[in-house]
């Protein structure tokens, strides 16, 4: 028997439903609970995202990667450390933490941000042929001491 799929996008993904005729996926769009997808995409962000309770109202995950959503102001320093902390892995491309970064409505110049922070000894290179940038424990522990506990501070 033929299967046909309503695929629902949300803000962590997509949701697929599938039955063998159309009244089966609307019986079952029907018995989902009212917030169904809210409760699910704060399972999700809780489980996939570093400690996601701790970066409630800072962080949202999304299906491009982790957006700033906190309205306090950041340096670009900051925000670029941020989107490594809630990336997968704690690492990521240049071009990426610069779209997350356009995404979060912040504008920075980010292979800059990244040298110096290199510098630092906040952030490395994994592998050199790659173009992925990591967090180095010195760069989480300045993330999760200093920066999340000053937004949190300012959010309590």
């Amino acid at each position: 028997m033929k299967q046909i799929e309503a695929r629902i996008k949300t803000g962590f993904g997509e949701v697929v439903i599938s039955g063998e005729n159309p009244q089966e996926i609307l019986d079952l769009l029907q018995s989902m609970p009212e917030n169904f997808v809210e409760k699910i995409s704060d399972f999700v962000s809780n489980r996939l995202t570093p400690s996601g309770a701790q970066l409630k109202g800072i962080i949202e995950p999304t299906t491009e990667g982790p957006v700033i959503v906190t309205r306090e102001n950041l340096t670009h320093y900051e925000a670029v450390g941020l989107v490594l902390y809630a990336s997968d892995d704690k690492r990521n491309t240049a071009a990426q933490i610069q779209k997350l970064l356009e995404s979060s409505g912040i504008k920075c110049m980010v292979p800059a941000r990244l040298n110096e922070m290199t510098k630092r000894g906040q952030i490395f290179k994994p592998d050199p042929s790659k173009p992925e940038f990591k967090l180095t424990i010195q760069g989480e522990k300045w993330i999760e001491d200093e920066v999340l506990s000053k937004l949190r501070g300012k959010m309590a």
